[in-house]
C-alpha cells in the first residue's frame, strides 16, 4: 500500500473516533523551556498529578522525542463547563470535557497503533481527570514523601499520558503554526476549546 493511501486510511479511521482532527508536521510542534514555569508558578495542580511536572517528561526529553517524528495530529474539542463548580477552579470546572478529551486522545493513539503506526503517542491537555484524586495528591495529603519514580503507582498507567504544557510544548505557538488562531481568554464566560496531540509515523 502506498504511504499516502495508508495515511488517508488512518485519518479516515481516526475521524470515526473524533472528527475534528488536523494533520500537521511534527516540526510545527514547538517546545520551550519557559512553558513549565507556567505550571510551576501559577497552576494549583503542580506536583499533584502524574501527567504534570515534576513527573512529566522535561522539555529536553520532549524535543528529543519529537525529532523521531515527521507527522502529528491535533484534535480540537469543545469544552462546555460544569456550572456546579466555580470557574476559578478551572480544572474541575471543565472536568467532564477534559475527561472526554483524555479518553478520545487515548483512543486515537490506540487506533493509530493498531493500524500499524506503532510509534503513535498521545499528549493530553490540562491535569489528568482519570481519577477523582491522583495517588500523588493523596500521598502528599498524608504527609508522605513522593519521589520521581512514583509514576509506577498510577491507577491508569495504560491510559494516562502527559499533558502538552507539562512537557514544555508551547501550545499557543503550535496551534498558530498549524493554522489555528488561539486567543488568551479574558473572562470565564468565553468559549473554551481544548486540544490534544498525537504523534504518528
Amino acid at each position: 500500500m502506498k504511504e499516502d493511501d495508508r495515511l488517508d486510511g488512518l485519518l479516515e479511521e481516526l475521524r470515526e473516533v473524533h472528527e475534528d482532527i488536523r494533520l500537521i508536521s511534527a516540526r510545527d510542534v514547538v517546545v520551550a523551556n519557559w512553558v513549565r514555569f507556567k505550571c510551576r508558578y501559577g497552576c494549583r495542580a503542580y506536583g499533584k498529578h502524574l501527567c504534570c511536572p515534576p513527573y512529566a517528561p522535561t522539555p529536553e526529553e520532549t524535543a528529543s522525542v519529537l525529532a523521531d517524528y515527521e507527522r502529528a495530529i491535533l484534535a480540537r474539542f469543545e469544552a462546555p463547563p460544569n456550572p456546579d463548580v466555580p470557574p476559578k477552579r478551572l480544572h474541575h470546572h471543565l472536568w467532564d470535557s477534559v475527561t472526554r478529551m483524555h479518553k478520545a486522545v487515548f483512543q486515537l493513539e490506540r487506533v493509530a497503533f493498531l493500524r500499524g503506526f506503532y510509534k503513535a503517542f498521545g499528549f493530553y491537555a490540562m491535569p489528568c481527570t482519570l481519577c477523582q484524586s491522583c495517588v500523588i495528591e493523596e500521598r502528599l495529603d498524608e504527609g508522605e514523601e513522593v519521589g520521581p519514580l512514583e509514576a509506577i503507582k498510577c491507577r491508569h498507567k495504560d491510559v494516562m499520558r502527559p499533558s502538552m504544557e507539562a512537557c514544555g510544548i508551547d501550545v499557543f505557538q503550535t496551534l498558530r503554526n498549524a493554522g489555528y488562531d488561539p486567543e488568551v481568554l479574558t473572562t470565564y464566560s468565553q468559549h473554551v476549546e481544548l486540544f490534544g496531540l498525537l504523534l504518528i509515523d
